[in-house]
């Protein structure tokens, strides 16, 4: 539980005509000029504390009177792109309270503040360096998992909707442990899903930072949700422990949590719906499915030795030849949907049958 099963720093990768192409046939490129380089030039910064007064590892930046009146009104067409198709008009209704940099992890984000001045709601935004991994993680978390998420691409820059939700190792710290029974439980069954999610969708790095949980409220109770938030991992590491939560450290709280409240048949019940949800999932976007699935069976995701280490570690897993056959980290990726897939028919078969 202990052992780093993460070594190296993910390198970026970039985008081929192929997965631009992709992009452009569902609507994911930007008509709107913004550059994650041009927003590096800030002129000053502040660092940013929670209600805490712990440092956030945000820092807030300034720029100089004429580039930030070009950059607000290129983040404001963003924001527009985002969530409303481009409409220009709301445009004057919109003021760009911030602008944060990130000094931590892979991708140093910047967070955009929007608020509408005439009700003071407000969202937020990333701007990122646009990454192959990270696009084929969004595109497949838009795709597979049960929230649906808006990302565009303008050259080699990667803008992010923000996803809500409470941060996992914020949860974890100040509020798992004052849940009712019921509620752990509940929670302890969305990791198990969560987890085999992460699992055959090959994303990695679900550490408690990484992703979220969402209460949501229903009749006389609340109801938890997971949601990844950090698709830098997609299929990248040889490690297969690396695309399963449950060996991360920082999730050693929910790993306990799944020990204390669940049996062992409810664990295997709860990871069989899954894989149903995600067959079906497959089945029903099949045709943008296999697009994305050529586009990266023909890219360079990770190393040889990634690539050589995990499809064997995956055919020990599930005796499965396709893992053995693979050629690349999209071609793994084909190999483990068929896999979902195959079991999944031959289930309702054999259910067909009694």
């Amino acid at each position: 539980m202990n052992e780093p099963i993460m070594i190296f720093k993910k390198p970026s990768y970039p985008i081929n005509p192929a997965l631009l192409e992709y992009l452009q046939r569902f609507d994911r490129l930007s008509e709107v000029s913004v550059f994650y380089d041009d927003l590096l030039r800030f002129s000053g910064s502040v660092t940013v504390y929670d209600t805490m007064d712990q440092d956030t590892l945000w820092i807030r930046v300034y720029y100089s009177e004429f580039e930030r009146e070009e950059i607000d009104l290129n983040l404001k067409k963003i924001y527009s792109l985002l969530h409303s198709d481009g409409n220009l008009s709301i445009i004057k209704f919109l003021n760009i309270d911030s602008i944060d940099y990130c000094t931590f992890g892979n991708s140093k984000p910047f967070r955009i503040k929007v608020r509408n001045i005439l009700n003071d709601n407000y969202t937020h935004f990333y701007v990122k360096k646009a990454d192959a991994s990270r696009i084929y993680g969004l595109e497949l978390e838009h795709i597979l998992s049960p929230d649906k998420i808006n990302f565009l691409v303008y050259k080699d820059t990667l803008i992010e909707e923000h996803i809500m939700g409470i941060p996992g190792d914020v949860f974890i710290k100040t509020l798992l442990q004052e849940r009712s029974e019921t509620e752990k439980a509940q929670i302890a069954k969305e990791f198990v899903k969560f987890n085999e999610r992460c699992m055959i969708r090959l994303l990695g790095d679900m550490r408690s930072y990484n992703y979220v949980i969402v209460p949501i409220h229903d009749f006389d109770h609340v109801v938890y949700k997971i949601r990844a938030i950090d698709f830098d991992q997609q299929c990248y590491e040889g490690n297969f422990k690396v695309y399963r939560p449950q060996f991360f450290k920082e999730n050693y709280p929910m790993v306990k949590l799944v020990k204390d409240k669940l049996q062992e048949s409810s664990i295997e019940q709860y990871k069989d719906e899954e894989r149903a949800v995600l067959a079906k999932r497959i089945l029903s976007a099949e045709n943008r499915i296999n697009r994305l699935l050529e586009i990266m069976g023909e890219d360079e995701l990770a190393p040889e030795a990634h690539l050589q280490q995990l499809k064997m570690e995956l055919y020990r897993y599930t005796n499965d030849m396709n893992f053995k056959k693979a050629k690349s980290m999209g071609t793994v990726m084909s190999a483990a949907f068929e896999f979902i897939i195959r079991n999944f028919k031959n289930t309702n078969l054999f259910k067909n049958k009694m």
